[in-house]
């Protein structure tokens, strides 16, 4: 089964990126915004245990944070992703790295980078197009960060939530 490890942000974060996300984002419907701290992934279902125990680890030695986001922009010429970004990073870093040390046979795709994804799969010009537009957007959110979750994907294609860990206060 696919999982990944994810943040989801305060219903007014989510609801301004999903003004973005209906119409750049193929995505929308399948999972709510979202900050990933662990790529999609593989797990056989004997090994989800161990994976909770060392999340529940995780969550318990990580402070809850604010996290705000102050520009869109995109990861072109790399990916055709455009997303808010994420002023405040360091929080972020630390609990990707604190999950990535029981995935270690799991490497990333690309560099960690935490982000907002608000558009993907956009054809060169309309990503050209819609970020030029975008860039002008003056961006100003904040959120109160005090639990991630590990989802897992269904048949058919949709993200839902397995567990839900809660972070120190």
């Amino acid at each position: 089964m696919k999982y990944s490890i994810v943040v989801f942000p305060s219903s007014k974060v989510q609801e301004v990126a999903n003004s973005y996300r209906k119409r750049y984002d193929p995505a929308y419907a399948l999972i709510p915004p979202y900050i990933r701290l662990k790529e999609t992934f593989e797990l056989e279902e004997a090994k989800l245990p161990e994976l909770v125990s060392h999340l529940e680890k995780v969550a318990s030695s990580t402070d809850s944070f604010t996290t705000h986001f102050h520009r869109i922009s995109s990861f072109h010429p790399t990916s055709n992703v455009i997303f808010f970004a994420i002023q405040n990073k360091e929080p972020y870093e630390t609990l990707h790295k604190k999950i990535m040390e029981h995935c270690v046979n799991q490497q990333e795709t690309y560099a960690y980078v935490p982000h907002l994804t608000i558009g993907r799969d956009l054809a060169d010009d309309e990503l050209k197009d819609v970020t030029s537009q975008l860039s002008m957007v003056k961006l100003d959110l904040s959120s109160e960060i005090d639990r991630f979750h590990l989802v897992y994907q269904l048949e058919d294609g949709i993200w839902s939530v397995y567990q839900t860990f809660l972070l120190r206060k």
